[in-house]
């Protein structure tokens, strides 16, 4: 019987909840803002880590840029702490990137209240432009 989740799977679901306390407890970095890693993406061999970030207190894309650029400096003092709590024989090289998909959800959720919005005023404003039509026989 095959397993439902491979090796790789299992060891990024560690990673992340690792990296995620790394970064809150040990990482005390003031160019750093409220980053929470989103996801890890291993390779099969576990020699390369994607690890996709948001970052909350970021508003521009410059300090966001900014402080995946500060996570990509500091990474190799992040995979020393990480090679410390994880039990692997080799730690993955650990690369961050930002991840827009929180954005993109944030402005797909505005502009469907800007639509829900529109249409109760348009339902609310001319209820006596609503014509009923003739029923027809068959």
């Amino acid at each position: 019987m095959a397993r439902e989740f491979g090796r790789s799977q299992r060891v990024a679901s560690e990673m992340q909840k690792e990296l995620a306390s790394i970064l809150q407890r040990d990482v005390d970095d003031s160019r750093l803002g409220f980053v929470t890693i989103n996801d890890v993406e291993l390779s099969k061999d576990l020699a390369v880590a994607k690890i996709f970030v948001t970052v909350l207190d970021a508003q521009d894309d410059a300090g966001k840029r900014a402080n995946v650029k500060v996570l990509n400096e500091i990474s190799p003092f992040i995979r020393h702490e990480l090679a410390k709590r994880m039990r692997l024989r080799h730690i993955s090289e650990l690369h961050f990137y930002y991840d827009h998909s929180f954005d993109t959800g944030m402005r797909v959720a505005e502009l469907l209240g800007d639509l829900h919005h529109d249409e109760g005023h348009d339902a609310s404003a001319a209820p006596e432009d609503v014509v009923d039509k003739p029923q027809q026989d068959n």
